[in-house]
């Protein structure tokens, strides 16, 4: 479980150094958009949001309650951003050329982490 919330807290974290930096080519990449004027400002205070996103999914360790709220936190973000993308991916044109494995990522990301909820839900919880 651990492994998974780092490796989505960075994956986040990643997007939005990316935003910060470049913010025309992560619009282009993903929803085949250009952007100007206040769209770069936009874009980039998304980016601290995902940096900030990031950090705070960093799981301390398996058993805080820290890690289980992150972990909560992603199981909740990802199936929506999965939902949303797919939505902008069938419904708006044209598209970025990351769209679509931007959408599976997050998909697999979402089976990955429902999975470990229910298996975490479901095995034997030890006594204090």
């Amino acid at each position: 479980m651990i492994k998974l919330l780092r490796l989505t807290a960075i994956l986040e974290a990643a997007t939005g150094l990316a935003m910060l930096a470049v913010p025309a080519s992560v619009a282009r990449l993903l929803l085949g958009a250009e952007i100007s004027g206040p769209t770069f400002s936009i874009l980039r205070v998304a980016g601290l949001g995902f940096v900030s996103f990031g950090i705070a999914c960093w799981p301390a360790s398996p058993s805080t309650t820290q890690s289980r709220s992150a972990f909560r936190a992603m199981l909740t973000y990802n199936p929506l951003v999965t939902l949303y993308l797919a939505y902008l991916g069938i419904t708006t044109h044209p598209i970025g050329p990351l769209l679509w494995p931007t959408v599976a990522l997050h998909a697999v990301l979402t089976f990955l982490l429902a999975y470990h909820w229910n298996q975490n839900r479901l095995s034997p919880r030890p006594t204090p």
